[in-house]
């Protein structure tokens, strides 16, 4: 469904306002420790964040660090889920607004269809910091931190390729079109097995960063090429449900590679299940997206550019046991 380019907007008071943010997502929480001190817009001492639904441990990683690194520094936090819905995010945003938020960490719904409400936030001097995901606008949010997942792709295909023996028929699945990771890692993952004259890919498909859909879709795939070698994943949760597909059919010959370093695909590595997955540093980017938000809050300008890119982490069965919490130790 095509997202409007503007949304409505309805003005609730403030008390109103927060209690239907709060009720409309289960997961999402509030804390309000106590606080002497004044700071951001308004002197408010809370701190909005954002994400995506944190049944993903990766989205739940995210809003943990973020959460933690707020309240060491002194803030209240509010934690929301817009469960990738472009509407949501929206109504959310404005809570953060009428809750007069000294700032928002947010890992957005849709590179574009995010852009007004971030607009609408930056309107009312709240400043927006992104995580993880970009926008297609620059000069909206203050920060837009993301790992480099033109390189995690390049490692991703990489090993990729050599699990592979840098031949054979592989399948590669996407994640959702309106997110623009989705492009980057299938970009950054051709860029490499392109090059390999003997790896042919037979299928493409999106299953939208979803599990389930992976499994579903790699069944289909599984029938119509039952010669193929090797899936390679957007994320780990569709590598999950690839290799789920793949246990059921008992096709043990076939190689999986995901990408985000998830707890469960570290664990299947290390089980010589699935090989390998790229590791994106999530704690560590919302950790700094906090200290930049604070900086600004204190001083009135950003601290960085804009635009900042931490490198991704490569880990297979060398290095898996050294994986905590989406972070390598001693990396």
């Amino acid at each position: 469904m095509k997202t409007p380019s503007a949304l409505r907007r309805f003005v609730l008071p403030v008390g109103v306002a927060a209690l239907l943010a709060l009720s409309a997502c289960g997961s999402d929480k509030a804390d309000s420790p106590s606080s002497s001190s004044s700071g951001g817009a308004g002197g408010s001492k809370l701190i909005v964040i954002i994400t995506p639904s944190p049944d993903n441990v990766f989205f739940k990683a995210e809003q943990d660090a973020a959460a933690a690194q707020a309240k060491k520094l002194g803030y209240e936090t509010l934690v929301l889920s817009h469960d990738d819905d472009p509407t949501k995010q929206s109504q959310e945003i404005d809570t953060a607004i009428s809750r007069k938020a000294a700032a928002i960490i947010l890992d957005n719904a849709g590179a574009d269809s995010s852009v007004t409400a971030i607009q609408r936030a930056k309107d009312a001097n709240i400043p927006t910091f992104l995580i993880d995901r970009e926008i297609n606008k620059t000069g909206v949010a203050v920060a837009q931190i993301v790992a480099n997942n033109a390189q995690g792709a390049g490692l991703g295909g990489q090993e990729f390729a050599k699990v592979m023996g840098n031949k054979g028929n592989y399948a590669e699945l996407t994640g959702k079109a309106t997110d623009t990771n989705a492009g980057v890692r299938s970009q950054g993952f051709h860029g490499v097995l392109d090059q390999y004259p003997d790896m042919k890919m037979v299928a493409q498909q999106s299953a939208n960063w979803d599990q389930a859909e992976a499994l579903s879709k790699t069944q289909t795939i599984l029938q119509a090429h039952p010669d193929i070698k090797g899936i390679i994943a957007g994320n780990d949760t569709m590598a999950l449900g690839a290799y789920a597909a793949i246990q059921a059919a008992n096709r043990k010959d076939i190689v999986v590679v995901g990408f985000d370093g998830s707890p469960d695909v570290v664990a299947s590595i290390l089980k010589d299940g699935i090989k390998a997955t790229v590791l994106q540093p999530a704690s560590k980017i919302s950790q700094m997206a906090v200290d930049q938000a604070d900086s600004y809050i204190k001083n009135g300008k950003a601290s960085q550019p804009e635009k900042q890119s931490v490198d991704c982490v490569l880990v297979n069965a060398d290095n898996a046991k050294q994986v905590n919490a989406f972070a390598v130790e001693g990396s």
